[in-house]
């Protein structure tokens, strides 16, 4: 059994080398400071917060988890790194838990200078004094700007002594986004972990379904076994549509009684040591897939793996999703779905009205991950230790033109992909995925049950 992650056995080395090679790309570029904060603590209600979930930028570079927390960066001759961080304070942390202090934090997180955050709004002004660039993300969070705003207007008030503010400011976004985009050999093991542990979930899931049941009771069981195997949390709020409601992209009321014929589409994934999984499977509360279930999710799943095939290194981002709409299209027409050609169909978008989103995204430390999918106007080329999802899917609403028996069937099948050297590596594969393999695990669940 997995377990979440123990500070104590944290390799510090990938971030370390993080924060290095940020350096070097700010040096490359005329140098400057990079300043890039924690997430902000947020209130649910009254005088408790919702739990609290570090920036992932932020955490990319620094592995430190505690709120109130700042990471300056200062490139040039002799690069230096710099925490600022909630003091150590035994009274609080009978309350609120083990705070590592800045003495801590700097040794166990291989700071070069580290300070209580009591401290940045006095020494912010000094490092950005004489720094050709300031690099932040203006625009994250309006107190944040503000207090980088004084700063800045700090460091002009010292002019007629000699100090010069930063003339100019950069999203440091931009960069990290480029970085974030190839995942290293320690977020891919981590990522492989979360989408075995979501695999098993969704295994559960299908084992537990039947018909009699509320839609809650299985995001119940998904939520046990992320627990349970070591995850901190649901990567985002779990999808689990049951009949009409699978033809709702983004359904999370989750509260329906599931009927005896309905098809159930669950979208749901853990979050392991900052890493999203993403996977969505569908299939019959009742175990077996009726006639039109069945053809809709053979269309569903040869559209993926035409998709699948397109994914390798030179590939562009764009096409696997032309490869997974050429498959889609012809067989809404192959169904009566639509008339006309193929060729139509697509130049048209009529396939839309079936099949409205993109065939993926970036996935990692978010589930919309970071990172361009265009360059200079033109797809993104795909390259080894990219992730991306995998999900084409089917959304059949009722109506006058459609064969009723098509009427609230609604498809996703999503796997979690890694651009590899020679093609790509699905690290969700412990979710069944062909209509024997669900069937099958249904079965045991029922027999057991």
């Amino acid at each position: 059994m997995n377990t979440p992650l123990d500070l104590s056995m944290l390799d510090i080395a990938p971030f370390r080398e993080r924060r290095e090679r940020l350096l070097a790309h700010i040096a490359a570029q005329g140098g400057g400071v990079a300043v890039v904060p924690t997430a902000v603590e947020r209130a649910r209600n009254r005088d408790t917060s919702f739990p609290f979930r570090y920036d992932s930028y932020f955490h990319y570079l620094t592995g430190f988890g505690e709120p109130e927390a700042v990471v300056v960066l200062i490139a040039g001759d002799t690069p230096k790194s710099i925490l600022f961080c909630r003091e150590k304070n035994e009274e609080r942390e009978i309350w609120d838990g083990y705070r590592h202090g800045p003495d801590g934090a700097r040794e166990r997180f291989g700071f070069d200078e580290a300070y209580t955050i009591g401290d940045l709004d006095l020494r912010l002004p000094e490092l950005l004094a004489n720094q050709p660039v300031l690099w932040c993300s203006l625009g994250y969070e309006n107190d944040w700007d503000a207090r980088v705003m004084r700063a800045l207007n700090a460091v002009r008030a010292n002019a007629r002594a000699g100090t010069v503010p930063p003339h100019s400011i950069r999203d440091v976004r931009a960069e990290l986004d480029e970085m974030r985009l190839i995942k290293d050999a320690s977020e891919l093991a981590v990522m492989r972990r979360a989408g075995e542990i979501s695999g098993d979930a969704h295994r559960r899931a299908m084992a537990a379904t039947r018909p009699g049941q509320y839609e809650y009771e299985i995001e119940a069981e998904l939520i046990h076994h992320f627990r349970r195997a070591g995850s901190q949390s649901p990567a985002y709020p779990s999808i689990v549509a049951s009949g009409p409601n699978a033809c709702v992209l983004h359904y999370v009321e989750n509260d329906r009684l599931m009927a005896d014929g309905d098809l159930l589409l669950i979208d749901a994934g853990c979050e392991l040591d900052g890493y999203a999984s993403d996977i969505t499977r569908t299939f019959p509360v009742n175990g077996r897939f009726a006639g039109p279930q069945r053809d809709i999710y053979e269309l569903v799943l040869a559209a993926q793996t035409a998709a699948k095939a397109e994914i390798h290194p030179g590939s562009h981002w764009n096409t696997p999703h032309d490869a997974a709409v050429k498959v889609l299209a012809q067989g809404m027409l192959d169904l009566g779905l639509l008339m006309g050609t193929l060729d139509a169909v697509i130049e048209q978008g009529d396939f839309r009205r079936f099949y409205m989103h993109r065939t993926g995204h970036w996935l990692g430390r978010d589930v919309h991950d970071a990172g361009e999918y265009k360059r200079d106007g033109d797809w993104r080329v795909l390259e080894p230790g990219m992730v991306l999802t995998v999900e084409p899917g089917c959304y059949i609403r009722p109506a006058p033109d459609v064969p009723e028996a098509f009427w609230n069937i609604g498809v996703r099948i999503e796997d979690d992909a890694v651009v590899t050297t020679d093609g790509c590596e699905y690290i969700t594969e412990r979710a069944p995925r062909t209509v024997a393999d669900i069937e099958e695990a249904m079965r045991e669940g029922l027999d057991g049950a």
